[in-house]
C-alpha cells in the first residue's frame, strides 16, 4: 500500500474518532453535576437497572458499528478509488458489512457482561462506603 494511502487512511480514521469523542464531551458538558464537573450520564432521563444497561450497551454497539461502516465504505469508495486499488467489485463492501455484523454479534455479549461487572463493582463500593 502506498505511503500516501496509509497516511490518509490513518488521518481520516483519527479525525472521525476524535470528532466523535469531542462531540461526546460537548454533550456531557451541557449537563454538569452540582459541583460543576462533567456529568457521568448524557442526560437527566437516563434509565437505571437492566433497561438502562441494555440501552447503553446496544446504543454503544450500534454507534460503533455505524462508525466502522462509515470508515470502511469511505475508505473503499473514497481513498481506494483515488489510488486505483478499488478494482474489486461490490463484494468487498458486502463482505465488510456482514463481517462487521458478525463481529458485533460475537463481541456484544462480552461487552454486556463487562459493563454489568463494572456497574456491579461500582455500586458495591458505593454501598460499602456508607456502612
Amino acid at each position: 500500500m502506498p505511503l500516501a494511502q496509509n497516511i490518509s487512511t490513518m488521518l481520516v480514521g483519527y479525525l472521525l474518532v476524535m470528532g466523535i469523542l469531542g462531540l461526546g464531551l460537548r454533550i456531557l458538558s451541557r449537563y454538569p453535576d452540582e459541583r460543576g464537573r462533567l456529568a457521568r450520564t448524557a442526560g437527566r432521563g437516563v434509565s437505571r437497572g437492566w433497561a438502562g444497561l441494555i440501552r447503553q450497551v446496544v446504543g454503544t454497539a450500534v454507534g460503533g458499528y455505524v462508525l466502522l461502516m462509515i470508515v470502511l465504505v469511505g475508505h473503499y469508495f473514497g481513498i481506494a478509488h483515488l489510488f486505483g486499488v478499488a478494482h474489486l467489485n461490490g463484494r468487498v463492501v458486502a463482505s465488510a458489512v456482514t463481517g462487521c455484523a458478525v463481529l458485533v454479534a460475537v463481541v456484544l455479549p462480552v461487552f454486556f457482561i463487562a459493563s454489568w461487572l463494572v456497574e456491579w463493582r461500582r455500586r458495591g463500593r458505593g454501598h460499602g462506603a456508607g456502612r
